[in-house]
Formats: C-alpha cells, sequence, structure tokens
C-alpha cells in the first residue's frame, strides 16, 4: 500500500489503468478551515485486480497524468456519490471525468434506496464490510496510518464489484438513459462554478419582499468573493444567520448594524462592517421590478396541499412497484407545481419521467386514476 508519490511512477499507474474498460475513483479531502477543498489523496483501482493510492501532496508530483486519464474518452470512470470529487478534480485543472458513471445515482435507478451509502452498497452487493474507524481522520497529516491506506484502498476496490453489478441490471432492465440527466447535471461545468452572483439563492427560503432578496443578493455576492479571494468557510467571514439578518433588516447606519444580534460586538465599526453596509446600499441601488422572488417564496402550491398529499402517496406506490427510488422521480417541489399546473415545467413532466409518473399524476388530478389501499399496500386503478 505504498504512496505514488512522483510523476513517473504515476503515469506508469495510469496508463495501465487506461488499458482497462472502467476504473474506479475516489478521493480524500479536507475542508472545514478552507473554501475549496484540500486535495489529500487520490484513489483507483481497475476490474484487473490493480489498485493504486496517489499522494497530491508530494513536492515531487504532478497530477497531469491522473487528469488526462479522467478525460480519456476509451475508459468510464465510476464513483460513487460524485459531486465533491468531481468539483475537486474540475478545480485542479477544469476537466471532468468522462464517460462517467455514478454508482449512488444507478443504484437509485434500481431500487436500493434515495441516497443510498456505499457503506451499504459493499454490505448488499458486495457482501463485504467496511472498517469506518479512519473516516473522519486527518487526511492532511503525513505519514498516512496502514489503517487509513487500507480504507481508502477499500473505496475503490469494493466498488469495482458495485459498478459491475448496477451495470448489469440497468442493461437488464434498459434503464441506462434514466440516468443521462442525472449524470449530466454532474458532468457539467456550471455545477462547479462557484458565482458570487449566485450565491443568494441558498439562503432565500425565509425572504418575503423584493427588497430583501435585493440587499441579499448584494451580502452574500460580497461574502462569496471574500471568501474565496482568503480561501476560507463562508462563515469565517459572516455566518449564514447573519447574512439573513442583513437582508431583513438592512441596516443602513454603523448603529443599525451594531444592533443586530447575529452581528459581534464591534464588528460594525471594523472594515467589514463598512464593506457590508455599502453591500446594503448596493441592494437598495437594484430595481427591484428586475427581481424574480424564488418559487417557494411565493406559495407554490400552497392552496392544493391536498393534491400534493395524494401526488406523494401515487410516488411512493409507483416507485415501490417499479423499484426505484422517489428522490430520482420527483421532488416536493415538482409534485407541488403539478398540482397547480398540469403543465408546468418541471422534469416529471418530460421524457421518461412522465412515462413513468407525470402521466399518472396527471390522471389522478383529472380524476381518471384511483388510489385503494389492499392488504397495507396502496394500489393505483385506472378509472374509465
Amino acid at each position: 500500500m505504498d504512496l505514488i508519490a512522483t510523476t513517473p511512477a504515476l503515469a506508469d499507474a495510469c496508463a495501465r489503468l487506461a488499458a482497462q474498460a472502467f476504473v474506479t475513483v475516489d478521493t480524500e479531502f479536507m475542508r472545514e478551515t478552507t473554501y475549496y477543498p484540500k486535495l489529500c489523496l487520490i484513489q483507483m483501482a481497475g476490474p484487473d485486480g490493480s489498485a493504486v493510492l496517489v499522494d497530491p501532496l508530494s513536492p515531487q508530483i504532478d497530477l497531469k497524468p491522473f487528469l488526462d486519464l479522467m478525460a480519456d474518452e476509451g475508459v468510464v470512470k465510476v464513483f460513487h456519490s460524485a459531486r465533491q470529487d468531481l468539483e475537486i478534480i474540475w478545480l485542479m485543472g477544469e476537466v471532468l471525468p468522462h464517460p462517467f458513471f455514478d454508482t449512488q445515482v444507478a443504484a437509485m435507478v434500481c431500487g436500493y434506496g434515495d441516497s443510498v451509502s456505499y457503506e451499504q452498497l459493499v454490505n448488499d452487493v458486495a457482501k463485504a464490510k467496511i472498517d469506518k474507524s479512519s473516516r473522519f481522520t486527518d487526511w492532511s497529516r503525513r505519514p498516512l496510518s496502514d489503517a487509513q491506506l487500507a480504507y481508502a484502498l477499500s473505496d475503490v476496490t469494493h466498488l469495482v464489484k458495485i459498478y459491475e453489478v448496477l451495470a448489469g441490471q440497468l442493461l437488464k432492465t434498459d434503464r441506462g438513459a434514466w440516468l443521462d440527466e442525472e449524470m449530466g447535471v454532474l458532468t457539467s461545468p456550471e455545477t462547479y462554478r462557484a458565482d458570487p452572483a449566485q450565491a443568494w439563492r441558498r439562503l432565500s427560503g425565509r425572504m418575503r419582499k423584493p427588497r430583501e432578496i435585493a440587499v441579499l443578493m448584494e451580502v452574500a455576492a460580497w461574502r462569496e468573493r471574500e471568501a474565496q479571494g482568503r480561501n476560507v468557510p463562508r462563515g469565517r467571514i459572516l455566518k449564514d444567520e447573519a447574512v439573513i439578518d442583513v437582508a431583513t433588516a438592512a441596516p443602513r447606519s454603523v448603529e443599525a448594524l451594531g444592533r443586530l444580534r447575529t452581528i459581534p460586538a464591534g464588528f460594525e465599526r471594523s472594515r467589514t462592517g463598512a464593506e457590508i453596509l455599502a453591500a446594503v446600499e448596493r441592494g437598495f441601488a437594484r430595481d427591484t421590478a428586475d427581481i424574480a422572488m424564488p418559487e417557494r417564496s411565493r406559495g407554490r402550491g400552497g392552496g392544493n396541499g391536498a393534491i400534493v398529499e395524494l401526488l406523494k402517496v401515487l410516488l411512493k406506490a409507483v416507485c415501490e412497484t417499479e423499484g426505484v427510488a422517489p428522490k430520482i422521480i420527483a421532488t416536493v417541489d415538482d409534485l407541488e407545481a403539478i398540482a397547480d399546473d398540469d403543465e408546468a415545467d418541471v422534469p416529471v413532466l418530460h421524457g421518461w419521467r412522465r412515462s413513468l409518473f407525470g402521466e399518472k399524476a396527471l390522471a389522478l388530478k383529472s380524476g381518471r386514476l384511483a388510489l385503494s389501499a389492499e392488504r397495507g399496500r396502496v394500489v393505483v386503478r385506472d378509472l374509465p
């Protein structure tokens, strides 16, 4: 379990793996004290039994051979719950693995439940156990222990079997195309570009007025730029609760900022306090007529609560029958949209999702489909 710590050794390993039909990949990283993740370890394995551990912290290594392998169209790159791993790879060299396969997404299509864990798949599919004692260790410290290396290696060796089984199930059920949309999102560069102008969206749930959103846009964008520039977590700049308080109270003076309970004493008179007040002023300068309120803030579906609940029951029944996880079919927001509008532009009313569930949802709304309980199960019936 020696770590690859030089560029020539990495190039040799990647050349061997490039000859395989697929390669399983995982990373270990730290980001508790930084905005950007700090890559500490790369693990890879192939179906021929080969497995490697790469030390990206070694001063003698250039990770270009790894990035070239990730871009090799002749090799499928297999991850489990890949979003953070792909973010790291994108940040390293603006490369995203392709072709690509996420076993967590595939497992949802194959009926293993919502957001199934790697440990569960190892247990259910690979019929093995994982020693989790090293899961939360400090991966940036050197040397890494044998226990850490064994744990890291198990994240890719068991994944070989999991991929083979899930790929076989998808082929047998002809559901491979069901993954395309999810894989497309994960392999889109836009997914990993942290645009400060969009930072407000993750905090907008409690906003009810256009002016609050306008201020939130500016304060959240300022915080995001600060965090990126200093490479520290957003909360080190200003906690979420404080950003929301500033957006709702919209303080326009040092004294008003200092009165907010989430602003530390004396903070209002610092350089940062001045920058927050400047962001508030930029928010006030925005034209609120151009601000589109978040859909949930408008209470979409609020008058159709009973229909939404029926749709939830229908979704559960359909997913149990088809052996697929509800999360990959429709979200609660999707169900609220359908309850409100038969022609809502949501994924569940397009493509395979519409055939599987969307048409039934519309039929239920229009009284052409009924739900009943039989022997503890929900039964779906067409009505004349």
